[in-house]
């Protein structure tokens, strides 16, 4: 009897354990059903389109990075750092295409200066290690070496064209090389000081150099021989540029002053300008009267050349010392380093087309630096508001009395 009942009680337990699990199957299987037939009804998301932006993104490096140079035909930038690195990127404006195609660690210290050969099949680099190394671009192998070109570090190179190479040093020395040979038919020292910059007419005849003792230098590569010396400036001459037509050539200073000569007549200034600046380390021509000149305080401004108006604002690294400033081949983007690690992409697109009146108005204290770009104005309008232009004080006198003769004293051989 006993038996009987807990047979019928275990199986009226097991009767109840199936019919419970009969129902929770069908409940999944219908909420299965309902969630296949929400998926379907939902329609599938489009993928988003990458942005694209005004400028390619900045850069951000492991080491200060010294110098940059962009391809003479395609999207591509190259980058030296003060490890001796070098660094090849493809740039683009949409977002999260920037990316390093390559690099090399060949060089033991600082890489100071990088250039592409014209069919930018080639990349040259000099360094404080005292070498030149060449590098094939496509494959990122150094392709030669030169390992003590110089007997002391090398600041400035200059391609003059597919076989003539210049470089300068720190102690004043210039070399100008046949690459063929792999030998240097100038080897020529009137410089004191250190060569900051290097510039080469269309003609390839005459090259100039600007150095750390105040002057500029003038040779004759064609007859092998050096010419002459311009007269001391005050503060270091840090670059050098040919402006208006191979008439006329500048050099930006470490007093913040721009230092203009004429064509065939480099042993006096004809005349200067002076920016609020803590230098013009570097200056680039973008046209033949605009030029954008990087300084110490950060600030890359674009200046126009006779009448000396400086135009505004390109961009800038905050509070960062700009190392170097680069031009595209289409002239659309300058590149610049600083010691913020960045390599950074500024739209100057504008610039050659913005006009400069020879009217010259009175300027106002306080006045800020206009910003040439949204980029420029949003990451830095606090930061220009001490920045303005600067004159010499002798023809802000002059046109507080009025005199307009004052204005520009080589505007007229323009």
């Amino acid at each position: 009897m006993l038996k009987c009942c807990y047979f019928t009680v275990v199986c009226q337990q097991e009767v109840g354990f199936s019919a419970f699990s009969n129902e929770t199957c069908s409940t999944e299987k219908v909420s299965s059903e309902t969630n296949e037939e929400d998926d379907a009804t939902e329609e599938p998301e489009e993928p988003k389109e990458p942005r694209v932006r005004e400028t390619p993104e900045d850069i951000r490096f492991e080491a200060i990075v010294n110098t940059l140079a962009f391809h003479p035909t395609r999207d591509i930038l190259a980058a030296g750092d003060i490890d001796g690195d070098i660094y090849v990127y493809s740039y683009s404006c949409t977002e999260g295409e920037t990316k390093e195609l390559w690099s090399s660690g060949h060089h033991l210290k600082s890489c100071r200066e990088l250039s592409f050969s014209q069919d930018g099949q080639k990349l040259f680099s000099v360094s404080k290690d005292k070498s030149i190394h060449i590098m094939d671009v496509e494959a990122g192998k150094l392709v030669t070496r030169i390992a003590k070109a110089h007997s002391v570090p090398i600041n400035a190179l200059l391609l003059i064209d597919e076989n003539l190479l210049a470089t300068g040093d720190d102690g004043g020395t210039l070399k100008v090389w046949d690459m063929r040979k792999g030998t240097a038919f100038m080897d020529l020292k009137h410089h004191e000081d250190y060569i900051s910059g290097l510039a080469i007419d269309q003609t390839k005849k005459i090259l100039l150099t600007s150095s750390g003792d105040g002057t500029m230098g003038v040779f004759n590569i064609k007859r092998r021989r050096f010419d002459l010396l311009s007269e001391f400036q005050s503060g270091d001459l840090t670059s050098v540029a040919i402006m208006k037509h191979g008439r006329k050539v500048v050099c930006g200073s470490s007093e913040g002053t721009i230092y203009i000569f004429n064509w065939n007549g480099f042993g006096a200034t004809s005349d200067r300008f002076a920016v609020r600046a803590e230098s013009v380390d570097c200056v680039i021509p973008i046209t033949d009267s605009i030029l954008c000149a990087a300084s110490m305080d950060g600030v890359i401004r674009a200046i126009n050349l006779l009448p000396n108006r400086v135009l505004g604002s390109v961009g800038q690294h905050v509070g960062e010392p700009v190392e170097q400033i680069a031009r595209s081949r289409d002239t659309r983007f300058l590149a610049s380093c600083a010691h913020d690690q960045l390599v950074k992409f500024w739209d100057i697109s504008g610039l050659p087309d913005m006009g400069v009146s020879d009217y010259r108005r009175r300027k106002k204290k306080g006045k800020k630096l206009k910003s040439l770009s949204k980029k420029a104005f949003g990451t830095g309008d606090d930061f220009f508001s001490g920045l303005m232009e600067e004159t010499e004080e002798k023809k802000d006198e002059e046109e507080e009395e009025g005199d307009d003769s004052g204005d520009d004293s080589d505007s007229g051989s323009d």
